[in-house]
């Protein structure tokens, strides 16, 4: 069912966030100087992904205002109310130092509806905490945001647990539920495991949702050692790169132990056997059914376990 817009589009009713096993991130649409968007991918292969990622089930898309310069958010709108399907959309407020009060937070949101072309997003985020504005001061303007009708649940990214606890008994206060925290988690980033923010989310009824979770395609087995991956990411990841092997042979080893199940089938499944939400992106079809690949199976405790063991040593 569909309810009318106050940008005179209409916005799908969503199914429930609790629900959602897998979803799709948009920061790579639109993004010219890291994921030279326009060169090696066009809105027509972002829209093949997006179909190939609803067909097999996907239902929540998350971007950000500063995805893309905006252009991400302009995409995943037009995709979403062209296809007319239920799915979730997220999106974020960027705390830049200029704009920094609970009216400016309202503003932004204002300004994804309207890039976005729907009434109401199902999921705003706060992108990342800032030492400028407390996460008190914050979650009382996500407050008005959910009252105004122009989202439906609150959630932030990047925070820590310290100040995840701030912004969850803010929003107690107010008799809301601090819906999601999206963090960077994946079998070579597990400080949330060590930290106890993973165990947290669990005992207050958060939603983590892992970003980054294949590592910008070190997971899928692509790339390893004597093969780097192009660009800036043989930097970040150069001191990964020549420890990688053990892990990747760990993944595949599970992998064909269910049929053959791809390196970051293997990755995304195993976020999910921690109860996290995965946000792997696609900008292609062929990615897009890939990821969709983790859905529908399981690891065992064993091969979690095993997959622990390998990724012992990395961040």
């Amino acid at each position: 069912m569909a309810t009318e817009s106050t940008t005179g589009t209409s916005h799908i009713e969503s199914p429930a966030f609790d629900t959602v096993q897998l979803g799709l991130g948009a920061m790579a649409w639109g993004d010219r100087s890291v994921w030279q968007y326009g060169r090696g991918y066009t809105d027509g292969d972002i829209r093949q992904a997006f179909l190939a990622s609803i067909e097999q089930g996907v239902r929540l898309i998350d971007t950000a205002e500063v995805y893309g310069s905006g252009r991400s958010e302009r995409l995943v709108g037009e995709l979403v109310r062209q296809d007319g399907q239920a799915v979730l959309v997220a999106t974020k407020y960027f705390p830049w130092p200029w704009r920094l009060t609970g009216v400016s937070i309202l503003s932004a949101l204002r300004g994804s509806l309207d890039r976005l072309g729907i009434d109401a997003v199902d999921l705003y985020q706060i992108h990342w905490p800032t030492p400028l504005m407390s996460p008190e001061a914050m979650m009382e303007a996500m407050v008005s945001c959910l009252r105004s009708g122009m989202c439906k649940a609150i959630g932030v990214s990047n925070f820590g647990q310290a100040d995840m606890l701030r912004a969850y008994s803010t929003l107690s206060r107010y008799s809301v539920q601090l819906a999601a925290n999206q963090v960077h988690y994946s079998l070579l980033r597990r400080q949330v495991e060590r930290d106890g923010l993973l165990a947290r989310c669990k005992e207050l009824g958060i939603r983590l949702i892992a970003y980054s979770p294949l590592e910008m395609g070190l997971l899928t087995g692509k790339y390893g050692p004597g093969k780097p991956p192009p660009g800036v990411r043989a930097f970040r990841y150069a001191g990964v790169i020549s420890k990688i092997g053990p892990l990747l042979n760990a993944m595949t080893d599970v992998g064909q132990a269910h049929g053959g199940k791809s390196n970051a089938q293997v990755a995304l499944n195993w976020l999910m056997a921690k109860g996290a939400l995965p946000i792997p992106g696609a900008k292609t079809e062929a990615q897009a059914q890939e990821n969709a690949g983790a859905l529908g199976w399981s690891l065992t405790e064993d091969e979690v376990a095993l997959l622990d063991g390998a990724s012992e040593g990395f961040g």
